[in-house]
């Protein structure tokens, strides 16, 4: 079996250390409102091959106390490009690490990852609850 540059690393995808994400504070704390975030070209490793893989991702969120700040997430996003991690991985992390950064009251990423071999693949993943917000 070919070893790959990234094997193990998905055992650590956890402790990744990564850009920080900054934020601004809200100046409307009192009301519910969504925030979505399209990142039209995503790209990561995949930790098989070795090979881009390519989405699109959606950010959504309803914030509470602060916002994301834009350019820290661009680049946040493009250090990713490389990084071999499994689609199912970058999703969850990027979704621990933005609710960490801004403490949400609801946020959903979603990542459309181009077909390969005939298998396109989403992942969607959330935090919180939004039928309670």
């Amino acid at each position: 079996m070919r070893r790959s540059l990234y094997d193990g690393l998905q055992n650590k995808i956890r402790k990744l250390k990564t850009p920080v994400i900054e934020t601004w504070k809200n100046q409307y704390p009192d009301r519910d409102y969504e925030i979505k975030i399209d990142i039209p070209e995503f790209t990561c490793i995949c930790p098989k091959t070795g090979l881009p893989d390519f989405a699109a991702i959606v950010i959504r969120y309803i914030p509470d106390r602060s916002c994301i700040e834009l350019k820290s997430l661009k680049y946040y996003t493009i250090f990713y490009r490389d990084i071999g991690i499994f689609n199912e991985h970058v999703i969850n992390r990027m979704l621990d690490d933005l609710a960490n950064a801004c403490r949400p009251r609801w946020m959903e990423i979603v990542g459309e990852f181009n077909a390969r071999g005939g298998i396109k693949t989403t992942v969607r993943a959330e935090y919180g609850n939004r039928s309670s917000v």
